[in-house]
C-alpha cells in the first residue's frame, strides 16, 4: 500500500489535470454519442427529434466515427508540431460549435456535416491525454499511470450516457446543453491549468511529420497478412458497435421499459434505452480487472476468440427478446466479452509484429476500429432497416391488410400513421407491438449481428492456424519478443 501511495506521490499536477479533462470529454462525447444519437436521428420530428431513416443514420455515425478514428494520424502530428494546449483549446472550442450545430440543424446535410466536424474535434483532442500521461510517467509510474486514464475514460463513458438516459426525455436539447457545458468546462480547465508537458526537440517540418505518418502506414499495408488481421478485426468492430448504432433505437421500439421502470418503484419513463447501454461502461468499472487478472493466463488469441462468442452471445440477448431484465443481463455478457477481447487485440497485434518494427505496427492499432465504424453504419442501415425498423414491418402489415393510411408527411407524422394503425387493427400502441414482434420477427436481427462476430472469431482461427500455422509469431517469421 505505501509502494503504492508512494508511486502516485510521483505524478505531476499535469497528469492529475489531464485525466479531468479526459473525464470531462469522455462525458460530454458519450451523452451525445452512446445511444442517444442513433435515437435523435431517428426518433420521430414530432417527438422534436430529427426523423431519418436508418440508412441516413448509418452513414452520418458511421463515417463520422471512421473520420474519428483515422485522422488522429494528421492531428497527432499537428500537436506535437505546435503544442497541446493549442489544439486542445481548438478541439474544445470546435466540440461546442459542433454540437450547437447539432442542436439546431434538421436537414441530413446540414446535420451530416455538423457530425463531421463534431468527429473532427474528437479527432483533435483523442491523441493529446494518452500523449500527456505518456510525456509525464517514466518506467516505474506508466503501468499505474495509463491504468488511471483508462479507468476514468469508462467512468466518463459511463457518467455521460447514464445522465443522457434520465434528461433526454424531458427535452433532446438538454443533453446537447450538457455536454456544451462540459467542453466549456474544459476549455476554461485548459486555459487555466493545464501545462504543456515537455517535448523532445523535433527538426522535422510539419508537413514531413504527417507524410512519415502516412508512410508508416503504406509500410504496413504492404504486408497481406497483416492487413488480413486488420479486416478480421475490423468486421469485429462492426458487430461491437450495434451497441452504439442499433441497440438503443430497437430497444426504444420494441422494449417496455415502463415495466422495468414500475417494478423498481420509478416514475415511466426513468430507464431508457441510454441508460440501459450506458451499463456497458458501468461493468468495465466493476469487472475489468478481475477479467483482465483471469485471461493473463490464456494466449491473446484465445482470450479474443473467447471473448468474441461472449459477446456474440450477448448480443443475441440484447436483441432476441422483449423482456428488458434479460436485455440487461445481455449487455453484461456483452461488456464481459469485451473485456476478455478488446484489451488482447493490442497484445496480439504485437506478437505478429515484425520485431523491428513493433511501433510502426502498433501504430495502426485505430485502423480496424475506423473500418468498425464503417461497417457498423452500413449494417445499421439498410439491413437493420429491413429487418427491424418498426415503422417499416408496419406499413408491410398495412399493406398484406389492404389498409389504406396516408404516408407520413409534415401533416400526417409517424405518430398519427401509428395512431389511425391502431384504429384499423383495433389494437393499442402495446399490442400492436406485439403483432408486430410476433408476425415479421424483428428479434432474427439479432442473428445478422451475432454472426458478425462469430465470424471474426471464426476468421481469427482461420488466420492463426492457416496464415500463421498455429504460432504466435510475427508475420515476417521471426520469434515472438
Amino acid at each position: 500500500m505505501s509502494s503504492f501511495t508512494s508511486v502516485l506521490k510521483k505524478f505531476p499536477k499535469v497528469f492529475w489535470i489531464s485525466n479531468i479533462i479526459e473525464l470531462f470529454e469522455r462525458w460530454g462525447w458519450y451523452a451525445v454519442y452512446s445511444g442517444f444519437m442513433a435515437l435523435y436521428l431517428t426518433s420521430p420530428t414530432e417527438d422534436g427529434a430529427l426523423g431519418f431513416t436508418h440508412v441516413e443514420k448509418g452513414t452520418i455515425m458511421g463515417t463520422g466515427s471512421m473520420i474519428l478514428y483515422f485522422l488522429p494520424v494528421i492531428t497527432g502530428a499537428i500537436a506535437d508540431r505546435i503544442g497541446y494546449k493549442k489544439v486542445m483549446l481548438v478541439s474544445f472550442f470546435t466540440y461546442i460549435v459542433a454540437i450547437f450545430m447539432l442542436s439546431r440543424f434538421e436537414t441530413f446535410g446540414a446535420v451530416f456535416a455538423s457530425f463531421i466536424l463534431l468527429a473532427v474535434a474528437g479527432a483533435l483532442f483523442k491523441p493529446l491525454i494518452s500523449g500527456t500521461v505518456a510525456r509525464v510517467t517514466n518506467r516505474e509510474t506508466a503501468s499505474l499511470g495509463f491504468g488511471i486514464f483508462y479507468m476514468v475514460v469508462n467512468i466518463g463513458g459511463f457518467i455521460g450516457p447514464f445522465v443522457a438516459g434520465l434528461i433526454y426525455k424531458k427535452s433532446w436539447d438538454y443533453v446537447f446543453y450538457i455536454s456544451m457545458a462540459a467542453m466549456a468546462l474544459n476549455f476554461l480547465l485548459v486555459i487555466f491549468f493545464y501545462r504543456e508537458p515537455t517535448v523532445q526537440s523535433n527538426d522535422k517540418t510539419f508537413f514531413r511529420n504527417i507524410a512519415i505518418a502516412f508512410k508508416n502506414i503504406a509500410v504496413t499495408l504492404t504486408d497481406w497478412k497483416f492487413v488480413l488481421f486488420l479486416l478480421i478485426i475490423g468486421v469485429f468492430w462492426t458487430a461491437y458497435n450495434q451497441l452504439y448504432y442499433s441497440f438503443p433505437v430497437f430497444v426504444e421500439s420494441w422494449v417496455n421499459l415502463d415495466s422495468m421502470s414500475a417494478s423498481l418503484g420509478l416514475d415511466p419513463g426513468r430507464v431508457t434505452p441510454v441508460a440501459i447501454s450506458s451499463l456497458a461502461s458501468f461493468y468495465i468499472i466493476l469487472f475489468q480487472l478481475i477479467i483482465s487478472s483471469v485471461t493473463a493466463k490464456f494466449r491473446p488469441l484465445n482470450s479474443i476468440m473467447t471473448g468474441i462468442f461472449i459477446l456474440a452471445f450477448g448480443l443475441g440477448m440484447m436483441f432476441a427478446n422483449m423482456n428488458p431484465w434479460l436485455i440487461v443481463l445481455g449487455v453484461l455478457i456483452f461488456a464481459i466479452g469485451e473485456m476478455a477481447s478488446s484489451p488482447k487485440v493490442q497484445e496480439y497485434l504485437g506478437g505478429i509484429a515484425p520485431p523491428d518494427r513493433k511501433a510502426l505496427y502498433m501504430g495502426t492499432v485505430f485502423l480496424p476500429i475506423a473500418l468498425g465504424h464503417l461497417g457498423a453504419g452500413w449494417v445499421s442501415g439498410k439491413p437493420y432497416q429491413q429487418m427491424a425498423d418498426k415503422l417499416t414491418l408496419l406499413r408491410r402489415a398495412v399493406a398484406e391488410k389492404g389498409f389504406d393510411i396516408p404516408e407520413v408527411s409534415d401533416s400526417f407524422t409517424q405518430s398519427d400513421y401509428f395512431a389511425r394503425a391502431q384504429e384499423l387493427f383495433g389494437m393499442d400502441n402495446l399490442q400492436l407491438t406485439q403483432y408486430l414482434w410476433d408476425t415479421y420477427n424483428p428479434s432474427k436481427v439479432w442473428i445478422l449481428f451475432a454472426a458478425t462476430a462469430v465470424t471474426a472469431s471464426i476468421l481469427l482461427f482461420m488466420y492463426d492456424r492457416f496464415i500463421l500455422r498455429g504460432r504466435e509469431v510475427n508475420v515476417s517469421g521471426g520469434s515472438r519478443q
